[in-house]
């Protein structure tokens, strides 16, 4: 029996502005069968705050510490190496960082900034790099969907800086170990028991897959044909969420394949 269920959010809970199709309705069927529920996400244009407003505003019913984002998994890192954040965030991001001490900057913290991803502050934050400073991204992802078409993420910045200062950087976000170790002992579960579900076949589910979880693509969001074929390893593939739902029903949330 699964005991947690982690969620992405855009693309397996909505798209854009608008509701997968049975989500809110899968998700109070998790409710009703007592499973526990974290959503998970590595937006970077949102604070936690206004990512809960959503949720709610389109029919889900959640509690905030239910939330478990990447931009909170980086401040945990920094805070627990003690280190000061060059900040390479969207502007609605800073807020979220706004109690750490920023005046003598001794690692970077890259993010979908936008349009901040600018020459001038990659080329500040490279500089940071080349004197020791550790390159921290809030996720990996190499691009995303909104309402209209795919968009470019976080994840090919992270590689120009890579390259560029001839570090690896360290992932704060799916799909780092690190990321699904702090959801699952915040939801009290062991990583045998717990599904993730989403719609990125690489840092939703792969991530999970090699953090020990069991994983579940969805045919929803960015997914595009043939993305199941490039895991490795053992997991679900469903149209949606809803017939996911029906599904884990269907076996009494077995989690035998």
């Amino acid at each position: 029996m699964y005991q947690t269920v982690l969620l992405d959010l855009s693309g397996v809970l909505y798209e854009g502005e608008s509701l997968v199709p049975g989500a809110v309705a899968a998700v109070n069927r998790l409710r009703q069968a007592g499973l526990t529920l974290r959503f998970v996400t590595n937006t970077s244009r949102q604070p936690a705050g206004a990512v809960v407003d959503k949720l709610r505003h389109l029919g889900f019913d959640l509690d905030e510490a239910e939330l478990f984002t990447a931009p909170y998994a980086a401040r945990r890192w920094l805070r627990a190496g003690g280190y000061s954040p060059h900040l390479l965030v969207h502007p609605d991001l800073r807020g979220e960082f706004a109690q750490m001490d920023q005046t003598q900057p001794n690692a970077v913290l890259l993010a979908d900034a936008e349009d901040e991803l600018n020459y001038r502050n990659l080329d500040e934050a490279f500089a940071l790099l080349l004197e020791g400073a550790p390159l921290l991204a809030i996720g990996n992802n190499r691009y995303f969907r909104d309402s209209d078409r795919l968009h470019l993420d976080v994840g090919p910045f992270v590689r120009a800086l890579e390259y560029a200062a001839d570090i690896e950087a360290q992932i704060a976000g799916k799909p780092s170990r690190l990321f699904f170790e702090q959801v699952l002992a915040d939801a009290g579960c062991p990583p045998e028991q717990a599904l993730m579900v989403g719609d990125d076949v690489q840092a939703d589910v792969q991530g999970a897959l090699d953090a020990g979880l069991h994983g579940c693509l969805v045919r929803t969001g960015k997914y595009r044909d043939g993305d199941e074929k490039r895991l490795t390893g053992n997991a679900m593939v469903e149209d949606s969420i809803a017939s996911l739902v029906t599904r884990l029903e269907e076996r009494g949330s077995s989690n035998e394949d």
